[in-house]
C-alpha cells in the first residue's frame, strides 16, 4: 500500500500545495478571530506543525464566541446606587464599580453577612445545614459533582427536600461532572427535582462547532433567596481535608443580603441557556441592605468584555499599599503582568501565593516562566505544599477583596464562565489578609537566585511559556 503511494508522481509537490492550502485556510479563519497577536501566533505556530489534524484540533479546543440572549434586569449604564451607610468609597472603588456594572450589568450592592469557608468541611457542613432549612426552593450549578461521599450526601439532602415540596433546580458541567451518571442522579430527579447539563457531548451538524472547551467553571448555590454560596470548592472528596489528607486547600463564601439576588440572576442566566426554558420568576425576600458594600462580578466567552479579567487588573492599578493575589493556576496576559510588575516597581507590597504543583505539570511549568520578571520587579512569590492549593482571591489594600471561582490565567478570563464577588469592606479585607499572611508564613518564598538547570527548569518552563497563550 505505502510502496503504491510512493509511486504517485509529483507526491510531494500534492502534498506540498496542500499543506499550502491548508495554512492558508486555517490561518484565515483563525486570524479573523481577532485574537490577541500573542495568542494568535501561538495557534498558527502550534497548528502548522500539524498538517490537517489541526484543523480538527482548532474546530474543537479552539476560541470560540457565544451569543446568547441576555436576561438582565437592569441596564449596564445606570445610575450607581447609592453606598451603604456609613461607607465612603474611595474614587478607585466608584471607578471599580462602574467598570464591574458596565460589564455585566450587575450593579453594586450589599451583603448583611459574608463568611469565609476555608476548606470543602466547614464549606460542605455550612451547605447542608442551610439545605436542611430550604422552604422554597434551592438552585445549585457545578463545574465538578463526584458521584462519592461528598455528592452522595448532598444528593440525599436534596431529594430529602425536594421530597417536603422544595424546587430543586441542578446544572452540571458536562465536562467536569461528567463521571455523574444518570443512575446516580436518577433518585434526585424521582423525588421532584430538575437537573439539567451545560454544554453536553451532543452529535450536531457539521457546520456546527461543539462547546467542548467552553465550560462553566462557577459554582453557586442560591437557596430561597436569603443565602448564596459562590467559590473555588467544587462537589468531590477531592477537596474534604476530613476525608483526605491531601485534599485542597481552598476558599468558598456564604452570602446573605440582597448580594444573593445577583448570584441567583447569574444561575437563571446559565438555567435558561442550558435548558431553553423562560426566565424562573426570582423570590424577593424583603430588602435587607447590608453594611459590606459588595458587587457579583461574572464573565465568559458570551461576552468580549473579559470582565473578571478587567477587575482583577483595575483593581492592582487602583492600589496603593498592597496587592496579594491568591492563585492555583498562573498565566497572566501582558496587562495583568504589566499591572503587577508595576505595582511592584512603585514600591507596593505585591506577594503572589501559587502551589508549588498545581494538578497540571505543564501550567505549573508554564507560571514559573514569568517568576524571573516577577521577582526582579519586586513581587514575593510564595509556592504552598504539599497539598494543592486551589483558592481564588486578590487583597488590595485595607477594602478591596475578589473572592470566586476565576483563576488567573487565559482559560479563566476568556473561555470559561465564572463568577466572583467584590467587596469594598476592611473586615472582610482584614479576614482575607489573615489568612493569606498564614498561608504565605507556610509557602517557601521563591529567591531570585534559586539554582535553575537548563534541562529540568528553564527549557520545559520556556517551551510552556510558548504555548500558555492558549493554555
Amino acid at each position: 500500500m505505502w510502496q503504491d503511494l510512493i509511486r504517485i508522481p509529483h507526491l510531494s509537490l500534492y502534498l506540498t500545495v496542500g499543506w499550502a492550502v491548508y495554512l492558508v485556510w486555517l490561518g484565515l479563519w483563525i486570524v479573523l478571530q481577532k485574537r490577541e497577536p500573542v495568542a494568535t501566533i501561538s495557534w498558527l505556530v502550534s497548528l502548522a506543525a500539524l498538517p490537517y489534524i489541526g484543523f480538527f484540533i482548532y474546530y474543537f479546543f479552539g476560541p470560540q464566541r457565544i451569543h446568547r440572549q441576555r436576561l438582565r434586569r437592569v441596564r449596564a449604564r445606570a445610575a450607581l446606587p447609592a453606598p451603604p451607610p456609613g461607607l465612603t468609597p474611595s474614587p478607585e472603588a466608584i471607578e471599580l464599580a462602574r467598570l464591574g456594572q458596565a460589564t455585566t450589568g450587575l450593579p453594586p450592592t450589599t451583603a448583611t453577612q459574608a463568611r469565609l469557608l476555608i476548606d470543602g468541611g466547614a464549606k460542605y457542613a455550612s451547605l447542608l445545614a442551610d439545605i436542611a432549612l430550604a422552604r422554597e426552593y434551592i438552585h445549585l450549578e457545578y463545574y465538578i459533582y463526584q458521584p462519592d461521599r461528598t455528592g452522595t450526601a448532598l444528593r440525599d439532602a436534596l431529594i430529602e427536600r425536594a421530597r417536603a415540596g422544595v424546587k430543586v433546580l441542578m446544572l452540571l458541567d458536562a465536562v467536569g461532572s461528567g463521571s455523574t451518571s444518570s443512575a446516580f442522579l436518577r433518585p434526585l430527579i424521582e423525588a421532584g427535582a430538575e437537573v439539567s447539563w451545560f454544554h453536553p457531548m451532543k452529535l450536531r451538524w457539521f457546520w456546527r462547532r461543539p462547546w467542548l472547551n467552553l465550560r462553566t467553571h462557577r459554582k453557586i448555590v442560591v437557596i430561597d433567596g436569603k443565602v448564596g454560596y459562590t467559590g473555588g470548592i467544587n462537589i468531590t472528596d477531592e477537596e474534604d481535608e476530613r476525608l483526605r489528607k491531601d485534599a485542597y486547600r481552598d476558599l468558598h463564601l456564604r452570602l446573605e443580603g440582597d448580594v444573593v439576588r445577583e448570584l441567583e440572576l447569574v444561575f437563571i442566566e446559565d438555567w435558561c441557556y442550558a435548558t431553553g426554558q423562560p426566565p424562573i420568576r426570582q423570590i424577593h425576600p424583603a430588602p435587607q441592605q447590608g453594611t459590606i458594600a459588595a458587587q457579583v462580578v461574572s464573565s465568559g466567552p458570551d461576552s468580549g468584555w473579559e470582565a473578571i479579567h478587567r477587575v482583577h487588573v483595575g483593581a492592582i492599578h487602583a492600589a496603593r499599599q498592597r496587592v496579594w493575589l491568591v492563585t492555583p493556576y498562573f498565566v497572566p496576559g501582558e496587562a495583568a503582568r504589566m499591572a503587577l510588575t508595576s505595582a511592584a516597581l512603585g514600591g507596593l507590597d505585591v506577594r503572589l501565593l501559587v502551589p508549588k504543583l498545581s494538578d497540571s505539570r505543564l501550567v505549573t511549568y508554564a507560571a514559573r516562566s514569568y517568576f524571573d520578571e516577577l521577582l526582579e520587579a519586586g513581587v514575593k512569590i510564595h509556592e504552598y505544599g504539599p497539598r494543592m492549593l486551589h483558592t481564588k482571591a486578590l487583597l488590595c489594600d485595607d477594602e478591596m477583596a475578589i473572592i470566586g471561582t476565576a483563576n488567573f490565567d487565559h482559560r479563566s478570563f476568556r473561555l470559561n464562565f465564572e463568577i466572583s464577588v467584590m467587596f469594598y469592606n476592611t473586615t472582610l479585607a482584614g479576614e482575607l489578609a489573615a489568612l493569606i499572611e498564614q498561608e504565605c508564613s507556610w509557602a517557601p518564598r521563591v529567591r531570585i537566585d534559586r539554582e535553575r538547570s537548563l534541562w529540568r527548569t528553564r527549557l520545559p518552563e520556556a517551551l510552556a511559556r510558548l504555548v500558555s497563550p492558549v493554555l
